[in-house]
């Protein structure tokens, strides 16, 4: 009852509505390769932690889908504790395995079973997911790109942050002499001879070029992308992107 009318109001409180975010997971073979602190996929298992810590408070809800290994796995989401565990669990376990060695495909010419399989779960998430929610991708993004115009789909509908794991040697060849290369998607192997100045240009400059098409790409379609290393403190650098949940809520 109001003092001005006298009439009885009945006061309905309407929550906001729980924010949704989706995790995708590189667990290919390529994110088991380090060279320096840390792995790529110790990397992407802090991430994830992360994320999840963020996207289960309040109410809020956490998908998790997996990609690239060899039992992808699709998490519906769940709120709170449950989603939390649920994140924890899948990180342990796409972080689990060995560590690999040099992988030769550095400038997106080799390798592809993990990409190839994130456009088939960006597919998932498109209908699964509703307009306005989150999606975070921790991947090394490397291979072919046939993701993208599903990515681009769903960057339309959803706040969208690419995470995007290096490690130093990927763009930069050590002078060791004769070195192996192994393809870390399909085991393939070429032997090099890393004293040869030029050829450690040419590694250099093409894979300066990949990356920054690719960051080109991510940034035409509209999603918001960062750069983590194993070599640095990479949490520092994610927290400054995970704003993002607070807009997107």
């Amino acid at each position: 009852m109001t003092a001005r009318t006298t009439v009885p109001h009945v006061r309905v409180h309407v929550p906001e509505r729980a924010l949704t975010t989706w995790l995708l997971l590189d667990t290919s073979p390529s994110m088991t390769f380090g060279t320096a602190l840390r792995r790529k996929a110790d990397v992407a298992e802090g991430v994830a932690i992360a994320v999840g810590h963020l996207a289960t408070q309040r109410g809020n809800r956490l998908g998790i889908v997996t990609f690239g290994g060899p039992a992808d796995r699709r998490i519906r989401p769940v709120a709170g504790r449950d989603g939390l565990l649920a994140t924890l669990l899948v990180a342990e376990r796409a972080s689990s395995a060995p560590a690999i060695a040099m992988p030769v495909e550095v400038a997106g010419t080799g390798g592809g079973a993990g990409t190839g399989r994130l456009a088939e779960s960006l597919r998932f998430v498109a209908a699964a997911a509703r307009r306005g929610g989150l999606l975070v991708i921790a991947s090394d993004f490397r291979g072919p790109r046939d993701w993208l115009r599903p990515f681009a789909a769903v960057a339309r509908r959803q706040h969208v942050l690419a995470v995007e794991i290096r490690d130093p040697r990927e763009g930069d060849l050590p002078d060791v002499g004769d070195l192996t290369l192994i393809d870390a998607e399909t085991g393939r192997q070429v032997r090099v001879d890393t004293s040869s100045r030029s050829l450690r240009d040419r590694f250099r400059t093409a894979a300066t070029a990949e990356r920054l098409s690719l960051a080109g790409e991510l940034r035409r379609t509209g999603a918001e992308h960062v750069v983590l290393s194993t070599s640095n403190d990479w949490l520092r650098d994610l927290a400054g992107q995970l704003r993002i949940l607070g807009r997107a809520s």
